[in-house]
């Protein structure tokens, strides 16, 4: 399974994200991004328009190492990469990184990609 992880921030639009994800160069099974951000208005819009399904993880799934490293995401959020870490922790066991974190243009969504088995 190949999963797309978002990060982003509150005023993120269905843009910001859907350009990150163009950003990474690849298609996902899925989306993910942290518990709290799965019911925001252009992330559902997102899945929606992408037709995927979501995987709305706990706090408890960002503790994964990250390929890169944002001081407002370890400070929000205590990961690296909240991107990185969903599309990890949604991937499932043995997941890897496929696309390190991508930021859109606006700076707005920050996207990675994974590949792992599901669980």
């Amino acid at each position: 399974m190949i999963v797309a992880g978002f990060g982003f921030r509150a005023g993120a639009s269905a843009q910001s994200l859907a350009e990150a994800l163009a950003l990474t160069g690849v298609a996902p099974d899925a989306l993910a991004t942290a518990e709290d951000k799965a019911a925001h208005p252009a992330f559902r819009a997102l899945a929606h328009a992408l037709n995927l399904p979501v995987h709305a993880l706990p706090a408890a799934a960002l503790d994964q190492p990250t390929a890169t490293h944002s001081a407002a995401s370890l400070a929000a959020r205590g990961t690296g990469s909240v991107a990185e870490a969903t599309a990890l922790a949604a991937a499932g066991p043995g997941a890897r990184l496929l696309a390190p974190r991508q930021i859109s243009p606006d700076r707005m969504a920050t996207c990675a990609i994974a590949t792992g088995d599901p669980e």
